[in-house]
């Protein structure tokens, strides 16, 4: 029987796929994804230091430097951004409306007279581990 050109195109389009096509496709698909899946994987923890640095300079440093332009100093204590002092003539607060927690979801940490700013304050996150004096900590001194 002889089949004509339209008959023969007809049947190439059900034969499907051969073995090597279908391989092909699957190395170029394993590829793609050995190639974008590790760039991906990473992003959610950059976006959360990021975060928190942003926090660090931004928020909360706006919050302790209005309190020590009407205090004349830097307060004691994280809580005294929220509550006002026994002590403070001046307290304009609440300078947060709550105590700010990181991205991690753990409390910033908050020294004065800072250990490594003397004559100011320090204020760290200590990032993904929860560990204060890890790799991982993000603090003001480092940011500057």
């Amino acid at each position: 029987m002889k089949l004509n050109h339209t008959q023969r195109n007809q049947i190439k389009l059900l034969r499907g796929f051969t073995l090597v096509e279908m391989l092909l496709v699957v190395a170029i698909i394993g590829t793609l994804a050995a190639l974008v899946i590790p760039k991906i994987a990473g992003t959610g923890q950059h976006a959360k230091e990021v975060a928190a640095a942003a926090d660090i300079k931004g928020g909360i440093k706006t919050a302790l430097d209005r309190y020590e332009i009407d205090n004349g100093t830097y307060p004691r204590n994280f809580n005294d951004l929220v509550q006002a002092p026994s002590d403070a003539k001046h307290w304009a607060g609440p300078y947060l409306d709550q105590l700010p927690t990181d991205p991690w979801g753990n409390a910033y940490i908050y020294y004065f007279p800072g250990k490594h700013t003397q004559n100011s304050y320090d204020l760290l996150s200590m990032g993904l581990d929860a560990k204060e004096g890890t790799d991982d900590d993000i603090g003001n001194w480092m940011l500057q």
